[in-house]
């Protein structure tokens, strides 16, 4: 079966489980979830479609409850992706920012152009 397709809003949250999965690989799913804010079934299709995608590998371990727990870590694919993902995530926040720079630009301009259309209405009402 192949992966399931991620899109393009799934980016985001795949970059965030990424980096957490590199610092520490021995986090749950559940705690996946409440540090990053995602749902856990979120959470669990995405690290799913990762290990499918060939990104990251689970291996098991008793965990200090003599539970057994996973331990995810990241392929050289998944290292790649990471890197891979962070480029394009950057691009399009900064585009994202410049987008949102012009539009603050426009904006006070716009609020000038008012400003100066008040106070000549003042002015004239001032004046006998």
């Amino acid at each position: 079966m192949p992966p399931p397709e991620l899109s393009p809003f799934d980016n985001e949250d795949v970059l965030k489980i990424l980096k957490v999965i590199k610092e520490e690989p021995a986090l749950s799913q559940r705690e996946l979830s409440s540090r990053l804010g995602i749902s856990l079934g979120k959470v669990n299709y995405l690290i799913k479609s990762l290990i499918q995608r060939g990104l990251v590998k689970v291996d098991n371990f008793k965990s200090t409850n003599n539970k057994i727990s996973y331990l995810y870590k990241l392929t050289p694919s998944g290292i790649e992706e990471k890197a891979r993902t962070t480029f394009h995530f950057l691009k399009r926040k900064l585009e994202e920012y410049d987008r949102l720079e012009r539009e603050i630009r426009e904006l006070r301009q716009e609020l000038s152009v008012l400003d100066v259309q008040r106070e000549n209405r003042t002015d004239k009402d001032i004046r006998p």
